[in-house]
Protein backbone atom coordinates (compact mmCIF):
# COMPACT_ATOMS: atom_id res chain seq x y z
CA UNK A 1 0.00 0.00 0.00
CA UNK A 2 1.26 3.46 -0.92
CA UNK A 3 2.34 5.89 1.76
CA UNK A 4 1.00 8.88 -0.21
CA UNK A 5 -1.56 8.99 -3.03
CA UNK A 6 -1.34 11.38 -5.99
CA UNK A 7 -3.81 13.68 -4.22
CA UNK A 8 -1.64 13.73 -1.08
CA UNK A 9 1.50 14.36 -3.17
CA UNK A 10 -0.22 17.41 -4.70
CA UNK A 11 -0.72 18.78 -1.17
CA UNK A 12 3.10 18.84 -0.84
CA UNK A 13 4.41 19.85 -4.29
CA UNK A 14 2.82 22.36 -6.71
CA UNK A 15 2.90 20.15 -9.84
CA UNK A 16 -0.37 19.28 -11.56
CA UNK A 17 -1.41 17.21 -14.59
CA UNK A 18 -0.07 16.78 -17.16
CA UNK A 19 3.26 17.60 -15.48
CA UNK A 20 2.74 15.76 -12.19
CA UNK A 21 4.89 12.69 -12.84
CA UNK A 22 4.38 10.71 -9.62
CA UNK A 23 1.52 8.27 -9.01
CA UNK A 24 2.34 7.36 -5.41
CA UNK A 25 5.03 7.71 -2.77
CA UNK A 26 5.93 4.28 -1.42
CA UNK A 27 8.48 5.25 1.26
CA UNK A 28 9.65 8.49 2.81
CA UNK A 29 11.85 9.90 5.52
CA UNK A 30 11.10 13.66 5.49
CA UNK A 31 14.16 15.70 4.58
CA UNK A 32 16.20 12.57 3.86
CA UNK A 33 14.72 10.32 1.17
CA UNK A 34 11.62 9.45 -0.83
CA UNK A 35 10.73 6.51 -3.06
CA UNK A 36 7.94 7.10 -5.58
CA UNK A 37 6.25 5.12 -8.33
CA UNK A 38 5.16 6.10 -11.85
CA UNK A 39 3.17 3.61 -13.90
CA UNK A 40 4.07 4.59 -17.45
CA UNK A 41 0.99 4.46 -19.68
CA UNK A 42 0.79 4.56 -23.46
CA UNK A 43 -1.68 7.44 -22.95
CA UNK A 44 1.04 9.79 -21.63
CA UNK A 45 0.92 12.96 -23.77
CA UNK A 46 4.66 12.88 -24.53
CA UNK A 47 4.37 9.54 -26.35
CA UNK A 48 2.46 11.24 -29.20
CA UNK A 49 5.73 12.65 -30.48
CA UNK A 50 8.52 10.73 -28.67
CA UNK A 51 8.53 8.47 -30.69
CA UNK A 52 5.24 7.38 -32.29
CA UNK A 53 6.64 4.18 -33.86
CA UNK A 54 8.62 3.20 -30.74
CA UNK A 55 7.45 5.18 -27.69
CA UNK A 56 10.21 6.05 -25.19
CA UNK A 57 9.79 8.23 -22.10
CA UNK A 58 12.03 11.30 -22.56
CA UNK A 59 15.05 11.15 -20.27
CA UNK A 60 14.51 14.73 -19.18
CA UNK A 61 11.06 13.75 -17.85
CA UNK A 62 12.57 10.88 -15.87
CA UNK A 63 14.98 13.44 -14.37
CA UNK A 64 11.99 15.69 -13.60
CA UNK A 65 10.19 12.76 -11.91
CA UNK A 66 13.30 12.18 -9.77
CA UNK A 67 13.35 15.90 -8.90
CA UNK A 68 9.67 15.75 -7.92
CA UNK A 69 10.46 12.75 -5.72
CA UNK A 70 13.20 14.72 -3.97
CA UNK A 71 10.86 17.71 -3.63
CA UNK A 72 8.35 15.52 -1.78
CA UNK A 73 11.06 14.51 0.70
CA UNK A 74 12.39 18.01 1.30
CA UNK A 75 9.01 19.79 1.36
CA UNK A 76 7.64 17.27 3.87
CA UNK A 77 9.83 18.83 6.55
CA UNK A 78 7.74 21.00 8.87
CA UNK A 79 9.93 24.07 8.24
CA UNK A 80 9.44 23.72 4.44
CA UNK A 81 5.65 23.29 4.37
CA UNK A 82 4.11 25.72 1.89
CA UNK A 83 7.44 26.39 0.17
CA UNK A 84 8.58 25.36 -3.31
CA UNK A 85 11.67 23.34 -4.22
CA UNK A 86 13.12 24.69 -7.45
CA UNK A 87 15.29 22.63 -9.77
CA UNK A 88 18.68 24.39 -9.78
CA UNK A 89 21.01 22.03 -11.67
CA UNK A 90 21.60 18.58 -13.08
CA UNK A 91 25.12 17.95 -11.78
CA UNK A 92 25.38 14.60 -13.54
CA UNK A 93 23.08 12.17 -15.32
CA UNK A 94 23.46 8.74 -16.90
CA UNK A 95 20.75 7.15 -19.01
CA UNK A 96 21.15 3.37 -18.99
CA UNK A 97 17.83 1.83 -20.04
CA UNK A 98 14.86 3.08 -22.03
CA UNK A 99 11.50 3.46 -20.31
CA UNK A 100 8.46 2.49 -22.37
CA UNK A 101 4.68 2.18 -21.99
CA UNK A 102 3.76 -0.54 -19.50
CA UNK A 103 6.88 -0.03 -17.39
CA UNK A 104 6.64 0.68 -13.67
CA UNK A 105 9.23 3.34 -12.93
CA UNK A 106 10.54 3.33 -9.36
CA UNK A 107 12.09 6.65 -8.38
CA UNK A 108 14.38 7.13 -5.39
CA UNK A 109 15.94 10.42 -4.36
CA UNK A 110 18.13 10.78 -1.29
CA UNK A 111 19.13 14.22 -0.02
CA UNK A 112 22.89 13.87 0.46
CA UNK A 113 23.78 17.46 1.29
CA UNK A 114 21.92 20.57 2.36
CA UNK A 115 23.15 23.96 3.46
CA UNK A 116 20.50 26.56 4.05
CA UNK A 117 18.08 26.64 1.13
CA UNK A 118 20.39 24.76 -1.28
CA UNK A 119 20.65 20.98 -1.40
CA UNK A 120 21.86 18.07 -3.49
CA UNK A 121 20.00 14.84 -4.16
CA UNK A 122 21.34 11.49 -5.37
CA UNK A 123 18.65 10.00 -7.59
CA UNK A 124 18.03 6.62 -9.22
CA UNK A 125 15.19 5.45 -11.46
CA UNK A 126 14.70 1.72 -11.99
CA UNK A 127 12.45 -0.57 -14.01
CA UNK A 128 12.17 -4.20 -12.88
CA UNK A 129 15.11 -3.63 -10.54
CA UNK A 130 17.39 -2.47 -13.38
CA UNK A 131 18.81 1.06 -13.36
CA UNK A 132 17.31 3.28 -16.06
CA UNK A 133 18.70 6.64 -14.89
CA UNK A 134 21.17 7.83 -12.26
CA UNK A 135 21.58 11.52 -11.51
CA UNK A 136 22.79 14.08 -9.03
CA UNK A 137 20.44 17.06 -8.77
CA UNK A 138 20.73 20.44 -7.06
CA UNK A 139 17.66 22.22 -5.70
CA UNK A 140 16.80 25.47 -3.96
CA UNK A 141 13.93 25.85 -1.49
CA UNK A 142 12.10 29.17 -1.43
Amino acid sequence: MALLSAKEIMEIIPHRQPFMLLDTVEEMTPGVKAVAKKCVSYNEPFFQGHFPAEPVMPGVLIIEALAQTGAVAILSLEENKGKTAYFAAINSAKFKKKVAPGDVLMLETEIIKQKGAIGIGKATATVDGKVAVQAELTFAVS
